[in-house]
């Protein structure tokens, strides 16, 4: 116990020395600028943490940089279009990605001959080589992507999925190097269109450890920052310039938040597992910001901390899992065969194999809502407003079952808390920024994690409006 206040107090010292200029300037405001995302981090989880840690590291952060307390990440709020809202600035709509689990009318299933169209699109563990080791077994493998018909059948890797470029690449093009951590092979997606986007990418498969040995995987990340502050690349054996763009995903929190045995107490307190991991995730973060200090980067340096997804229930008390039978089941009675795919976590995303069944699918789900745990069912103009058109997009639902507050279609007992859907606890997601480009101060007014891509341009620079996913869906970087 000892060890860890000593610890969190020279981490929340560190994290104070990241000063910030009083008044907005011109141009570049840093060289460097790191991305922390810790998944399932909620506001109030930011909030309660530093209040009772004041010489932590985030609380550090909260005293000497810009807090924007109403900031909500995308929806879905999976971690794909959660990064890639930070990363590229734009959401599903502009992207073309809805989750690690999708759906493409136009795309062939894996290892086909490409005779028929319409797959489910996968990219998680399940595309390594061998997701048991560390490092996937040597790589991702191509004969589990799907396939492109319009381009002679090739397998689509995670990357070329991706419609839009990522701030990785425009900072790469400027002649600036790029780095970035996570805990799938597939986060090759984050290297944009391009595939070329980071240069020291770094991936140690997550599922190829317990759930207890959560902690251990991110060490192995933040191992890698340490070395590419210190002027290496992520293994610290070959020298290299320190990234303009870095970072990485912290995953304990997350792991806690859904244990059975983790969880929250009453009143949103976090129970023993999450607070550990907490715990470790902010020592974590007070290490690499006081290795900035040490290299004398702090002053060149904004760092960004938010989350790619909360995590829903915080109150153990509103769970209900129902099996995830139940709403494709409702559809299938519609038509049978109806759900072409059928992605669902604390939401559901619907793909139909007939159209033209969609007005009467939904009609059919809201006839169920209360026995399926739905809160709201979007079809039709709703669809058509917030993602396209899913006549003429090939990976735009035709459905999106918005559940209840504390429903997860899942398996009973596996878990007590998921994220993916649209509610306050999946969507309010912690965001604090502190370096020269911020100063100590509160944004009162909702902001989004799209923003944080353009806000990373601007900070080195560099125009906001090079990606593409910002001219599109018109992103304005974060108010400073």
């Amino acid at each position: 116990m000892r060890k860890r206040l000593i610890a969190g107090t020279a981490a929340g010292l560190a994290a104070a020395a990241l000063v910030a200029p009083t008044t907005a300037q011109a141009g570049p405001t840093a060289r460097h600028v790191l991305l922390l995302s810790v998944d399932g981090l909620h506001e109030s989880d930011l909030i309660r943490y530093a209040a009772a840690h004041p010489k932590s590291a985030l609380a550090g952060l909260l005293r000497r940089g810009t807090s924007y307390p109403h900031a909500r990440t995308t929806t879905p709020s999976d971690s794909f279009p959660g990064l890639l809202s930070m990363v590229t600035g734009g959401t599903p709509r502009s992207t073309g990605v809805y989750y690690d689990d999708s759906y493409d009318r136009s795309l062939s299933a894996p290892g086909s001959a490409c005779t028929s169209k319409g797959t489910e699109v996968v990219y998680d563990e399940s595309v390594d080589r061998d997701s048991t080791k560390v490092d996937g077994g040597g790589g991702l493998d191509p004969a589990k992507f799907p396939r492109d018909p319009a381009k002679n059948c090739a397998p689509v890797a995670p990357h070329a999925y991706l419609r839009v470029d990522t701030v990785f690449e425009v900072v790469k093009k400027a002649g600036l190097r790029t780095a970035w951590s996570d805990k799938h092979l597939a986060y090759d997606i984050v290297n944009g269109p391009s595939g070329k986007g980071v240069d020291d990418l770094y991936t140690p498969e997550i599922a190829s450890v317990p759930a207890s040995g959560t902690a251990g995987n991110d060490d192995l990340k933040v191992a890698g920052i340490l070395h590419e502050v210190d002027g290496y690349d992520h293994t610290g054996t070959h020298r290299a310039d320190v990234p303009a763009v870095f970072g990485m995903n912290f995953q304990a929190v997350s792991v806690a938040q859904k244990d059975p045995a983790g969880g929250y107490q009453a009143g949103g307190a976090p129970g023993s597992e999450v607070a550990a991991a907490l715990d470790h995730t902010d020592a974590s973060i007070g290490r690499i910001v006081a290795e900035l200090g040490r290299r004398n980067l702090l002053g060149s340096t904004d760092v960004i901390v938010t989350a790619k997804h909360g995590q829903s229930p915080i109150d153990k008390s509103k769970l209900k899992i129902i099996g995830k039978d139940v709403v494709p089941g409702i559809v299938n009675a519609v038509k049978p065969g109806l759900v072409a795919q059928a992605t669902q976590d604390d939401v559901a995303l619907i793909w139909l194999t007939d159209q033209s069944k969609t007005a009467a699918a939904a009609a059919a789900l809201r006839e169920r809502a209360a026995s399926a745990g739905i809160a709201r069912v979007l079809a039709g103009e709703d669809i058509l407003k917030r993602f396209g058109d899913p006549r003429r997009d090939p990976r735009v639902p035709d459905l999106v079952v918005i559940a209840k507050p504390g429903v997860i279609y899942a398996k009973p007992g596996s878990k007590i808390a998921e994220h993916g859907g649209f509610s306050a606890d999946d969507a309010h997601v912690a965001l604090v920024a502190a370096g020269p480009g911020f100063r100590h101060t509160t944004i009162g007014g909702h902001v989004r994690t799209t923003q944080i891509a353009p806000s990373i341009l601007t900070l080195l620079g560099l125009r906001p409006d090079a990606l593409q996913a910002v001219r599109i869906e018109g992103t304005r970087p974060l108010p400073r």
